[in-house]
């Protein structure tokens, strides 16, 4: 039974994201999401985007940057940006489990994060802000389409 509980406490998310428009649903890819959710693992969770997007022959597509050997991936959950500008850095946040909660940690993302009313971050700035189990992060500018939830307290 040991090894049970061993088990479940490994595999079970300690948070989720849940993607709160069909853009943000859109943008992770099948294998991280099921039923909207994106589960945390582990912390330092990071986040960010690994495509661009170019224009070819007047039409919107995704251009995979590539890999180069067995090197560490900058984030743990890469989302596809398909907005024109683009509103995910290629490492946008971060959120950390710290002794009073979580922290969303922008890592100098060019258009900030929102955190419910409160923003962080943009033009390379940086910073933290608390962040509560329910509350909104809107990855991008003020009127970006990528909307999550935060939903912690699985631990």
């Amino acid at each position: 039974m040991e090894d049970k509980q061993a088990i479940l406490r490994l595999l079970a998310p300690k948070a989720v994201l849940k993607a709160m428009t069909a853009e943000a649903e859109r943008a992770v890819p099948a294998p991280m999401i099921e039923a909207g959710f994106i589960g945390i693992r582990h912390f330092p969770f990071r986040l960010g985007r690994e495509s661009r997007s170019v224009t070819v022959e007047g039409e919107f597509q995704s251009a995979e940057r590539p890999r180069f050997g067995s090197r560490k991936p900058n984030n743990d959950l890469y989302l596809l940006d398909a907005g024109e500008p683009l509103e995910i850095s290629r490492e946008h946040f971060q959120i950390e489990a710290t002794a009073e909660g979580y922290r969303l940690v922008d890592r100098c993302s060019a258009c900030g994060t929102g955190v419910g009313a409160d923003r962080v971050g943009g033009e390379d700035a940086g910073g933290s802000i608390q962040l509560k189990d329910g509350d909104t992060i809107a990855i991008g500018t003020e009127t970006t389409p990528y909307i999550f939830t935060f939903i912690s307290g699985f631990t």
